[in-house]
């Protein structure tokens, strides 16, 4: 049977490529063990692609400020950016398209002074 994914979520093979950067060697005895990286990742994900509120994250990705948290701390230390900029490398840029799009505004709505036409 297959897996199933829910959306916004690291899938297997996903997580497979980007895991590298979260191990660490745990301290046995000294303090609470750390969240599981891959859920906090996912809350991190589901923040961003659904543009809610911090205190809205769903409860399978722990409490809002333990997800915040480790969000501030990995954005401090510059991995996400390492992540996002070693994925990129690998990004198929054949079908980006950049749109140039404009929009002309009456000259009442951009702020231009009375009189001058």
């Amino acid at each position: 049977m297959a897996a199933t994914y829910r959306r916004h979520e690291l899938r297997d093979d996903e997580w497979d490529r980007i895991k590298v950067y979260f191990e660490t060697k745990l301290q046995k005895g000294k303090g609470r063990p750390p969240s599981d990286p891959r859920t906090i990742l996912n809350g991190i994900i589901w923040i961003a692609k659904s543009g809610a509120a911090w205190r809205d994250i769903p409860e399978r990705y722990g409490k809002y400020n333990t997800v915040y948290g480790w969000f501030a701390k990995w954005q401090k230390e510059g991995l996400l950016e390492k992540i996002l900029a070693d994925l990129g490398m690998d990004a198929d840029l054949q079908d980006v398209s950049i749109d140039s799009t404009s929009a002309k505004v009456h000259q009442h709505a951009s702020g231009a002074k009375k009189g001058l036409i």
